[in-house]
């Protein structure tokens, strides 16, 4: 029987991930999984037994064996086509960290992984099997890591938990975690000549009718931003972003360092403000870390620094079969400039709440549905523009990015997932990365910076531990509530943008040199 084909051209917003990436921004993702050896056959996992184990997988995914076909100039957005030569070997490869294989020397290896580029010829993505981690606390011995890169053109962070539990199991006898589909997934085509050049005459000659319709669709919204622009209603909404360390440009040398928590310390602290959430105390975790490394350096804005946060914007139903992007984001104040940790958590809460329900300014949904009506030749012309370090928008102080993951037990040739990690790509004007992956009732704050922002990386996560800490052991009392009065008197005067401890530590080794250099 003939396998299904089908032309699969990337939408405006995976393209954008194409456009966007240059030499030191790197526009790839990375999961970090650590596996415990011990409940395999044997206690053991060969190398051979994992790629054996992902070529009965291939099939989960489409990405797995298809490839870009990019356009001459950028005319039009690429396309997926099948890799003809396609060798998973090539995709997957290992090493050993040198002895004595401490956790200072896996961040460094991870850190060099992340700042290489992916090999756009093919599929874009790989694994790389780390051994050796053996004189890292709260590992098993015997413990390696598998280090996955998938380009972001090709997945966003819901469709990256999706693949990842694909090539997972619910056990160590290897019963697939989710239902494995049924036969080949459709192939991806190239189109005749004469079809590629009539897409792209097409999306050049349709486009601007597009986007004048959309402009039409969201005149409110971008009159509303405009005239509070005008009347100087932008700093009292929280829009202004202070100018700070990780604002500057980016080097090609990434840093990487991470700290894991209970799960359900972070839901008893939600309960301590009322209507907060999960994703509200990760904000005010790593505000208060925030805090603490720009304070002990004398940078402490004295106005409240803002983050960043994507969104996932699939359907509730998750019907959606598209494995790329789907994602919005929104600019958030968190709240630096207030030094008691609950009351700081309070008016996060406030703002999330206010920036959710999407009542002022130009959200970055308008954005993304705008872009989609922007010819991929300027698209693309844009993009170089704005990456460069000369022009690049301050949009933020950092990034924080919130996927919640599977809680239950997984496995993987019989070996026991312990710890998850996640790395995400840095841009000139935003050089600080905050991922808190959640796994089996653990929360991971994996930290993602340029060596020149922050040497002292080790530190910062010293501050996500305080922050952490405060907040744990805070006592909610009438200071709290005071607050919650006083943020709703100010949201009155002017609306928000849309814009001792019982955790586990990663390493319990003392505290870790500055990881920019090496052995």
């Amino acid at each position: 029987m003939t396998e299904p084909h089908t032309i699969n051209q990337l939408s405006a917003q995976d393209a954008q991930f194409l456009y966007v990436q240059s030499a030191t921004n790197l526009t790839h993702v990375m999961a970090v999984y650590i596996y415990d050896p011990s409940t395999a056959p044997g206690g053991k996992v060969r190398f051979k037994d994992i790629i054996e184990h992902m070529r009965k997988r291939l099939d989960v995914s489409p990405m797995f064996k298809r490839k870009l076909y990019r356009l001459p100039l950028d005319i039009d957005h690429p396309y997926w086509v099948e890799d003809e030569h396609f060798d998973l070997e090539a995709h997957i490869s290992h090493s050993r960290l040198p002895e004595p294989g401490d956790w200072r020397q896996f961040c460094i290896q991870v850190a060099r992984h992340h700042s290489k580029p992916l090999d756009m010829n093919r599929p874009l993505w790989d694994m790389y099997v780390v051994e050796g981690l053996d004189n890292i606390p709260g590992y098993a011995k015997g413990s390696y890591a598998i280090l996955t890169r998938i380009h972001h053109s090709t997945i966003d962070g819901v469709s990256g938990a999706h693949f990842f539990a694909a090539v997972s199991d619910m056990d160590a006898k290897g019963t697939p975690a989710i239902p494995l589909p049924e036969g080949k997934p459709e192939q991806s085509d190239l189109p005749t000549a004469a079809e590629i050049l009539e897409r792209a005459i097409s999306s050049t000659v349709t486009s601007p009718v597009k986007l004048t319709q959309a402009l039409m669709k969201f005149a409110p919204a971008i009159l509303s931003t405009a005239t509070k622009s005008i009347r100087g209603g932008d700093e009292k909404s929280g829009n202004s972003v202070p100018e700070t360390r990780f604002n500057g440009s980016v080097t090609p040398h990434k840093m990487f360092d991470a700290v894991t928590f209970d799960l359900e310390e972070l839901k008893k602290i939600r309960l301590k403000v009322d209507g907060a959430t999960i994703n509200d105390v990760v904000l005010a975790v790593c505000s208060g870390a925030m805090r603490h490394y720009l304070k002990k350096h004398k940078e402490l804005p004295k106005e409240s620094l803002v983050a960043v946060a994507p969104v996932n914007a699939r359907s509730r139903s998750g019907e959606e079969s598209n494995p790329g992007n789907n994602i919005s984001a929104m600019t958030i104040k968190i709240w630096s400039d207030i030094a008691d940790p609950l009351q700081r958590l309070g008016a996060i809460r406030d703002t999330t709440r206010e920036t959710k329900a999407a009542k002022s300014g130009l959200s970055a949904r308008i954005m993304t549905d705008l872009s989609k009506h922007i010819p991929g030749v300027t698209m693309a012309s844009v993009a170089r523009i704005l990456t460069d370090e000369r022009f690049a928008p301050k949009m933020s102080n950092l990034m924080v990015s919130n996927v919640p993951g599977p809680q239950i037990q997984l496995y993987m040739n019989g070996a026991k997932l312990t710890h998850q990690y996640g790395l995400a790509p840095l841009a000139h004007g935003m050089g600080l990365f905050i991922a808190t992956p959640s796994y089996n009732g653990t929360i991971s704050f994996s930290v993602i910076s340029d060596r020149k922002m922050m040497p002292d990386i080790d530190y910062f996560v010293e501050c996500i531990e305080k922050s952490f800490n405060e907040l744990r052991l805070a006592k909610v009392n009438s200071s709290v509530k005071k607050t919650a009065a006083k943020a709703e008197a100010a949201k009155k005067a002017a609306t928000h943008s849309p814009t001792g401890s019982n955790y586990r530590r990663v390493s319990k080794t003392p505290r870790r040199a500055s990881q920019g250099k090496t052995k």
